[in-house]
């Protein structure tokens, strides 16, 4: 868990390295233990307004993937920065068009030690064909619970936040310099 401040350290970081007409905006820096998620607005592709809904989707598509073909060098270069820095991989999406396409994204692998009940409730998700396996039924699972638990995922995050800077004022913490003792016993 890292905090708003180490966040928005990496959001900064990336906003000042990135080439300036990479992403029209860079819309979303997000962090995890294995993975650096970095989004960023493109444009999406004129057509004509009587375009069909088939031709949209197709124009989206070849888009994000001519972006992706032609920054791949410049991102490559980023990230191997980023990932030497930060110490974990980064990936890379885009929102085009009110579409978001992720590529070069890290599946990590969860262990995991489920009861026979919660086992059913993933078979009962592939054998309803939401799912293709137990992975991608847990993966579904976690999905739904995000939805749905925004707000009180947010609250733990900041109470988890506010553990992080109570233990950081411990006994074993580093004194900061701004505000240690003047040599004279003066403050």
């Amino acid at each position: 868990m890292i905090t708003n401040e180490q966040r928005e350290k990496l959001r900064g970081w990336f906003a000042g390295r990135l080439p300036d007409d990479l992403f029209e905006e860079l819309t979303e820096v997000t962090v995890d233990r294995e993975e650096i998620m970095v989004v960023g607005r493109i444009p999406g592709p004129r057509l004509a307004e009587d375009a069909s809904a088939a031709e949209r989707e197709a124009a989206l598509e070849g888009r994000v993937q001519e972006f992706r073909e032609r920054t791949r060098e410049d991102r490559m270069a980023v990230a191997r920065e980023a990932e030497h820095r930060f110490g974990r991989k980064v990936s890379w999406g885009v929102d085009c068009g009110g579409r978001r396409a992720l590529f070069t994204h890290v599946a990590a692998p969860v262990m995991t030690r489920l009861r026979q009940p919660e086992r059913q409730v993933l078979d009962t998700l592939i054998a309803g064909g939401v799912a293709r396996s137990r992975s991608d039924a847990l993966a579904w699972c976690v999905r739904l619970v995000q939805r749905h638990t925004d707000d009180w995922l947010a609250e733990l995050r900041d109470s988890l936040e506010h553990v992080h800077r109570v233990r950081a004022q411990g006994p074993d913490a580093e004194p900061d310099p701004d505000h240690a003792p003047h040599p004279s016993g003066e403050s």
